[in-house]
């Protein structure tokens, strides 16, 4: 297979950092290996609404392929790599024992990435929840704020030696829009998507406490997929729609998580899934981003 060198970034501002990305359940395969339990996707891809019914059981085969793939990656001349764990690889419930083969994958994949100078930066969530935890509510259960801060502090304890660049969660306005309002699966009741959205904001803020606790000089985010949203028409219902959609897509993670509020429009949806002091819990006052409002 040829390979194509980066461009040259001398133009580019120092700190400039060319990197590639993935997503655990779409290149690992190896679903049924080494002890991972069940996520959510992998009961997903068995209900026949993927088309083609293709699975992540073999996918690019990552797991197994690693240290050509991580090959590719120096040929490429590529300065980081953003790469997700799977949740249920590490931890087959989503909690309780971890499991040792899962973390050994995980280990090999990031000092191979080191030994090629290449920096790991390692994504905590990108979809793929434990079906064992789905099956207790996943992410509409608040308790899911304590599953992900523990799932947080063992990566913490086990790669944060090696690894500095964290994210929380990959575009959380999709798997929760997706889920629970815009896609197939539930659309049940707009509540439940409120409900999961001011759980996975917890969650984040848990999991960012959790690791600058216990990763010195840890870089710490969350990935957020902000698009434009325009009304298809002239008409006041596609603008209010437009408006609408802005908010979810583009404010319901971002303002939370760095302005320590909920957009105006939402908050009464809200209010009935928060507690005192949740606000603070994701966002606490020395986190506050100062911008202007959308």
């Amino acid at each position: 297979m040829s390979t194509t060198q980066l461009p040259n970034t001398a133009s580019l501002r120092p700190d400039f950092i060319w990197g590639v990305s993935t997503s655990s359940f779409q290149i690992e395969g190896a679903t049924r290996e080494g002890g991972r339990g069940l996520s959510t996707w992998d009961v997903y891809c068995q209900t026949g609404e993927i088309k083609n019914h293709d699975t992540g059981d073999v996918a690019c085969d990552h797991y197994h392929r690693y240290r050509e793939d991580v090959g590719l990656m120096k040929a490429l001349g590529v300065q980081a790599y953003r790469f997700s764990v799977a949740w249920p690889r590490v931890l087959p419930l989503g909690r309780g024992s971890a499991n040792k083969a899962g973390l050994s994958f995980y280990d090999g994949l990031i000092d191979e990435l080191l030994a090629a100078g290449i920096e790991p930066w390692l994504c905590l969530y990108h979809w793929d929840l434990p079906q064992a935890l789905e099956e207790r509510g996943g992410w509409l259960n608040r308790e899911s704020v304590l599953w992900f801060a523990d799932y947080a502090a063992l990566i913490a304890a086990r790669f944060g030696d090696r690894v500095k660049r964290f994210a929380t969660f990959n575009e959380p306005s999709i798997f929760s829009l997706f889920s629970r309002s815009l896609g197939k699966r539930d659309r049940s009741s707009e509540d439940k998507l409120h409900c999961m959205i001011h759980n996975v904001n917890l969650a984040h803020g848990a999991a960012v406490d959790v690791l600058r606790a216990n990763v010195i000089n840890a870089s710490i985010g969350c990935i957020h997929n902000r698009q434009p949203c325009r009304p298809s028409s002239t008409s006041e219902a596609d603008a209010a729609a437009a408006a609408r959609l802005e908010v979810y897509w583009n404010a319901a993670f971002p303002d939370p998580q760095c302005r320590g509020e909920y957009p105006a429009s939402m908050r009464a949806a809200i209010e009935p899934h928060m507690q005192s002091g949740d606000l603070e819990r994701i966002c606490p006052p020395g986190r506050l981003v100062r911008t202007e409002p959308l």
